[in-house]
């Protein structure tokens, strides 16, 4: 079972700049980081550039798409980083998420969000196997 840890972004994440006191931080996440690897579990995981950066397609009628540059403004429903993780079960999860470092500094206010990623498996029988086997020749579930 796959997981990602999503960090939120924050006001002070989206600046791109950091300061000395993140440090601590830093560190913390790299201990964390090493004692998932260490663990066997860990398979990505990285911070994101800032919204301002990035941009978004969006989807209209008929097969239009148009480009929206960043920075977004609901900084809320933005993502700062991620970590990704494959354990046995759901519990086990959650008690690597529950060590996961405060990404804003330990004693301030922040929350992570979890979810469990699809495996090709969760598709049937809504997707045909050909379709399946195709994204699994590519790696993905």
């Amino acid at each position: 079972m796959r997981f990602m840890i999503i960090v939120k972004a924050t006001a002070d994440s989206e600046t791109g700049c950091f300061r000395p006191e993140q440090e601590a931080v830093f560190a913390a996440m790299a201990t964390y980081h090493e004692e998932l690897a260490r663990a066997g579990v860990l398979l990505d995981g990285t911070g994101l550039h800032p919204s301002s950066k990035g941009w978004r397609i969006r989807y209209e009628e008929g097969d239009r798409r148009t480009v929206v540059d960043g920075p977004f403004t609901q900084t809320k429903e933005l993502i700062a980083g991620y970590t990704l993780i494959q354990v046995r079960t759901r519990e086990e999860a959650l008690e690597w998420t529950r060590r996961f470092p405060n990404p804003v500094g330990e004693g301030m206010p922040c929350e992570v969000e979890v979810r469990q990623l699809y495996e090709a498996e969760d598709f049937e029988p809504a997707v045909s196997d050909a379709t399946l086997q195709r994204f699994r020749d590519i790696g993905m579930g």
